[in-house]
């Protein structure tokens, strides 16, 4: 096991263990399907994202995609812990800010790994189990070297 993949293996393990310990009542409620959410992402990189609610302010999100970026064509994972600022009804969804941390891992020639903190709106439409999320993540990856990047992506999810 290289450095690379030992240090994805510590963030998802922490941010599994050490966040975990929240309220299982979650964020969606009954009209919105529930706390797990599964959808897609357009930016960079494109692909899978899943959401899954702790508490009313807190949750996990987790993606797998595809980078396009040029020296990156490769599979991207991350994983995020997520704060939740709520704003007031906006036309009786919800919209919140969001901000955390997380790490990165793209699996290419030369793997990189790399810290996020993602910033991003996340709109959850009233009586129907779907939201949007437009989010912009600084990154800072560390391995195989030290330098500054950034992800951008909008998506939609769909509540279990």
């Amino acid at each position: 096991m290289n450095n690379v993949q030992l240090f994805f293996i510590i963030i998802i393990t922490a941010l599994l263990t050490g966040f975990g310990a929240g309220s299982v009542q979650a964020q969606a409620d009954s009209d919105n399907g529930g706390n797990f959410g599964l959808g897609i992402m357009f930016g960079e990189p494109t692909g899978i994202t899943v959401k899954t609610w702790n508490n009313e302010r807190s949750a996990f999100d987790i993606g797998a995609a595809w980078s396009l970026s040029g020296r990156n064509e490769a599979i991207h994972l991350h994983a995020d812990y997520l704060l939740h600022t709520w704003f007031t009804d906006i036309e009786n969804g919800r919209l919140a800010l969001y901000y955390g941390f997380g790490g990165r891992i793209i699996f290419a020639d030369d793997a990189t790994a790399g810290v996020r903190i993602p910033i991003g709106l996340n709109y959850i439409f009233p009586n129907i189990p779907f939201d949007l999320f437009v989010e912009a993540v600084p990154i800072l990856d560390f391995a195989p070297d030290t330098e500054f990047a950034g992800n951008g992506a909008v998506g939609i999810r769909y509540y279990f």
